[in-house]
């Protein structure tokens, strides 16, 4: 099973530019995006779908503002959009699927916001997700979780650690959210594969920063540790252009 996630900035952004061209080639099973910032109503039914593919669409309540949609091959056996908290399921955040053996959430994590005035919100986010997962760990459950954490890591996770340490995205408490879910059963597939690999799914469009390769890793899998050991590989494509983040997949095998 192949999952692959990525943050558009823009659904109808991505439709203009024929940028999702590139699915049919990685053939995907189920497709997260991140960041639609549009509504069904504004879309006409060719624009909604994707050949091949049935769409699950989580739209922010505010135009032109966040969303999420997962597209599946495979009819899940449950959906299920938002976390059960108003102030973060008005922005359209997450949408959750069952498969057979495993949830998979497709989630656009908050950003700290200007000057980190929504530090405080996106640790909250952070925070409700773990009680969510704990519980269903707690019942052998396994999950998939993957989207656009707005966070890197770890120094190795960007380009430019040392000038970024008090801007959102990199903050100590932001970063510290990533090791407690790591403490909580959970496993960063890339990093657990490619604990040296220095590679970025996000680059701000300023200062040619994508061409120079000057970015962040922002988007991951994390998973359920009984899951990995049926990882082969997670693969950041970071040739496939039309956002200012890249499609990143995880292959899972059966």
């Amino acid at each position: 099973m192949k999952i692959t996630t990525w943050n558009v900035n823009g659904y109808r952004a991505i439709l203009r530019k024929e940028a999702l061209n590139w699915v049919p080639e990685v053939d995907p099973d189920v497709l997260c995006l991140q960041e639609i910032k549009a509504k069904p109503e504004q879309l006409s039914d060719e624009e909604m779908n994707i050949e091949g593919f049935s769409g699950v669409w989580n739209p922010a309540e505010r135009p032109g503002y966040s969303g999420v949609v997962t597209f599946h091959k495979h009819q899940p056996l449950d959906v299920e959009k938002g976390i059960g908290v108003e102030k973060f399921d008005i922005e359209g955040r997450v949408i959750r699927t069952q498969f057979e053996d495993f949830y998979l959430y497709n989630i656009y994590f908050p950003n700290g916001g200007q000057e980190n005035k929504r530090v405080s919100y996106k640790l909250e986010f952070y925070e409700k997700l773990l009680e969510i997962c704990d519980k269903l760990h707690t019942g052998g459950e396994n999950i998939i979780i993957t989207g656009d954490f707005n966070t890197a890591h770890n120094e190795i996770d960007l380009a430019n650690p040392k000038s970024n340490e008090k801007n959102t995205g990199f903050l100590p408490e932001e970063r510290a959210w990533i090791d407690k879910y790591l403490d909580h059963q959970f496993v960063d597939a890339f990093r657990e594969l490619y604990p040296e690999r220095e590679k970025y799914t996000w680059w701000t469009y300023r200062f040619n920063s994508r061409a120079r390769d000057v970015g962040w890793r922002l988007d991951y899998f994390l998973v359920s540790k009984p899951l990995m050991e049926r990882v082969d590989d997670v693969v950041i494509h970071g040739n496939i252009m039309g956002s200012d983040h890249c499609p990143v997949s995880l292959i899972l095998r059966s």
